[in-house]
C-alpha cells in the first residue's frame, strides 16, 4: 500500500514539473502565428501530463496493479512532455544570426 502512494506521489511530481516546464513553450516570445505541428506541441507539453495521468489511473483502476500503472505513468508523462516540446519548438531559421560577422 505505501509502495503504490509513493509511487503515485512521484507520478504526481513528474506530471507538475512537465507541466511547468511546458509552460516555457507558451511563454516564449512569438514572431508569427504557430503552425498545426506547433500548436499539437503546445497542446501536448501542457494537457498531456494531466491526459496521461488520467490514462494511468484508468488503467490502474481497472487493473488493480497500482504500481504498475504508476510506473506507466511517469513514463507516459514524461515521453508525452518531450514529444510536446519538440513538437512546440520553432525551426530553425537558417543559421546562427552571426554567421558571416568577422
Amino acid at each position: 500500500m505505501l509502495t503504490a502512494v509513493l509511487a503515485w506521489l512521484a507520478v504526481l511530481a513528474v506530471c507538475v514539473a512537465a507541466v511547468l516546464v511546458g509552460q516555457t513553450v507558451r511563454t516564449t516570445p512569438r514572431r508569427r502565428p504557430r503552425g498545426p505541428a506547433e500548436r499539437l506541441g503546445l497542446f501536448l507539453s501542457l494537457s498531456g501530463p494531466w491526459l496521461s495521468v488520467l490514462g494511468a489511473l484508468g488503467y490502474g483502476a481497472g487493473t488493480g496493479a497500482w504500481v504498475a500503472a504508476a510506473a506507466a505513468g511517469a513514463i507516459a508523462v514524461t515521453t508525452v512532455a518531450v514529444t510536446g516540446l519538440v513538437l512546440a519548438a520553432p525551426a530553425p531559421s537558417g543559421g546562427s544570426p552571426r554567421a558571416g560577422e568577422g
